[in-house]
């Protein structure tokens, strides 16, 4: 019995193909659950030390959900093609309600069940999307760090020593792991999107007001914006166009504005961009620059003053006080579940006075005016989107000193009223992730989203293998096509050796897969079609389904021992030109085999056998 395949590194697309393939929405949401808890949770069904995640779904609030999702299939007069998020999981960051499930802050005393999903939730329910579970957070969303929890330190993707950033830390961490499609973060100082850049993953921060925060545990209810979080940045554009409508229950909603679709051209840069001792982040964000340049982008040095005065704003005066109009009297109890440095933050609000938060508006409201002035010179800023990446030891040794300085660029965009998107850029020359921020005026999101489509091809195609994992990394990325697949029966081959899905994508359309004769258990053959075949009218190649795993050289070199002939290891070309290592075999091997190349994957033509 061939056992079920999972969603495990699927973005949006990838979903949407499996059920137009016929993949039953219980099997493979079950299975992905499967899958999750398998990597997350202990022997009593707990989530582990370092994981996203402060509540999984059961199987039974799963299959609850399925069910109303089949009803809204059944109900829809055009067979669920006005349900563009069918069968989709994401997360929910855990101060944002979701009915069926606690809503906890990350604070379990303070924890209470919904009557009601938020009105951001009750969309992406609406439009076919299944909540997957509840994610990890500084506490009451009061965190740069993804280290202020009582659930524990959220493990950075990448390196456990490093941090993962917050506050949405379990949010960017399921998405980068592959585990949902997106998620839901909050973002008041940054976020959704440091968690993003130290993840390797998309984080879109919408106009303040864009997207509804009712449900929502206010940090600063002023400034608060439910934010997501992608594999990508077509992805995150698709959610906002759903969850970015008006909510007329949420005094600080918005009606959305329409931007004509501006193209970014110039970009703004700091004139003086402060790094607190971590050079390797400045060469990296060097290195982003150049790359933009190349990319046809004009850079723009800028004095950014203004906005790293509006920065230190934020936890000053009447800002601090929100927080603790929000949660300060809870806080004010001596509970085990209470973090101290959230607390101690908190506590800080009852310090001010009125006249200190009008004297702090009416600055803000000039540096805003400043700072307005320097987007009639650029379409967009540019930048970091932290200017360290500190380690779990660094934030322990000075918590808030290290937390304030991720804020850098991040801390100015809410009280500024901007927009901003956070883009995975190369891998730092230590093998970490680093990202860029671009940030733009009010509701222009989708010029954002096209600048990332335009950035992150220059970035593929430029950094070609070394996306992949760096020549001197001591690892390797190989391509799976058949039988090593997620759930597929040889997949232990590879997670035995510790090896880490990174993506599924598409090989270039010079392809043929065959369904090779005899082979225990069934194994496929890849074959690359050369150029001359490729001339000839009636021979057409094809793209094909592939799955990504980095594994370090030792497991890649026991690997490929493994592996019998006529198959063998070559060199793929991927969809957006990358190459990578990959199944190959010989051509004489076809001669015998059945052309499956149509089915446009392995999943599929299994799936045929068993239907």
């Amino acid at each position: 019995m061939t056992e079920v395949t999972t969603g495990i590194g699927w973005n949006l697309n990838d979903w949407a193909r499996a059920y137009r393939n016929g993949a039953d929405v219980g099997e493979l949401l079950l299975a992905t659950r499967k899958a999750i808890a398998a990597d997350e949770l202990d022997t009593n069904g707990l989530p582990r030390n370092g994981s996203a995640w402060i509540a999984l779904a059961s199987e039974e609030q799963l299959t609850k959900q399925i069910s109303y999702l089949e009803n809204l299939k059944a109900a829809a007069d055009d067979e669920g093609r006005n349900l563009p998020l069918f069968g989709v999981p994401f997360a929910v960051k855990d101060n944002i309600d979701a009915a069926d499930f606690l809503t906890t802050a990350a604070c379990p005393e303070y924890a209470y069940e919904p009557d009601d999903d938020a009105f951001v939730v009750q969309l992406l329910r609406k439009a076919g999307a299944i909540v997957m579970g509840k994610t990890n957070l500084d506490q009451f969303a009061t965190g740069l760090v993804g280290t202020r929890s009582p659930y524990g330190a959220v493990n950075n993707v990448f390196n456990p020593e490093y941090i993962s950033g917050g506050s949405s830390s379990g949010s960017a961490t399921a998405v980068a792991k592959g585990q949902v499609a997106f998620s839901l973060g909050t973002d008041t100082a940054g976020s959704g999107r440091v968690p993003a850049g130290f993840n390797h993953i998309v984080g879109l921060k919408a106009t303040v007001g864009a997207i509804s925060a009712s449900g929502v545990v206010p940090a600063c209810r002023s400034l608060d914006c439910v934010s997501v979080f992608a594999l990508n940045s077509r992805d995150a554009e698709r959610i906002y166009e759903i969850a970015a409508q008006f909510d007329p229950a949420d005094g600080y909603a918005r009606s959305r504005t329409m931007v004509r679709n501006e193209r970014i051209q110039t970009l703004g840069i700091p004139a003086d961009a402060p790094w607190f001792g971590d050079d390797i982040q400045k060469a990296a964000y060097e290195k982003a620059c150049e790359q933009a340049v190349d990319a046809g982008f004009e850079l723009k040095t800028i004095d950014f003053t203004p906005l790293f005065e509006l920065a230190s704003l934020l936890y000053q005066g009447p800002w601090v006080a929100e927080r603790y109009a929000a949660v300060g009297e809870f806080l004010k109890q001596d509970l085990p579940g209470i973090n101290p440095v959230v607390k101690n933050i908190i506590a800080g609000g009852v310090d001010g006075t009125a006249v200190d938060a009008f004297k702090a508006e009416y600055r803000r409201k000039d540096l805003v005016r400043q700072i307005q002035s320097i987007f009639k010179t650029v379409d967009a800023l540019f930048v970091p989107t932290a200017p360290r990446f500190p380690t779990m030891a660094d934030v322990d040794a000075a918590p808030v000193e290290v937390n304030s300085q991720l804020g850098t660029y991040t801390n100015f965009v809410n009280l500024a009223d901007l927009c901003a998107l956070s883009l995975p850029a190369h891998m730092r020359s230590d093998g970490l992730p680093f990202g860029i921020t671009v940030i733009a005026p009010a509701w222009h999101e989708l010029a954002l989203t096209n600048f990332a489509g335009q950035w992150q091809s220059h970035v593929r195609l430029a950094e070609a293998p070394v996306m992949l994992g760096k020549k001197d990394d001591a690892s390797v990325v190989v391509a799976v096509v058949g039988a090593h697949l997620t759930g597929m029966p040889l997949n232990r081959q590879l997670t035995s050796r510790h090896a880490t899905l990174l993506e599924q994508t598409l090989t270039a359309n010079k392809y043929q897969l065959y369904a090779l004769a005899n082979t225990v258990p069934p194994k496929p053959g890849l074959v690359r079609l050369n150029e001359e075949d490729l001339k000839i009218e009636k021979v057409t190649g094809n793209q094909l389904i592939v799955e990504l795993w980095r594994l370090d050289q030792a497991a890649f070199g026991s690997f490929v021992e493994e592996i019998p002939q006529p198959l063998g290891i070559g060199t793929l070309e991927l969809e957006d030109g990358r190459l990578v290592k990959g199944f190959i075999c010989e051509p004489e091997a076809v001669a015998s085999a059945t052309d499956i190349s149509h089915f446009g994957g392995w999943r599929a033509y299994i799936s045929s056998l068993n239907s």
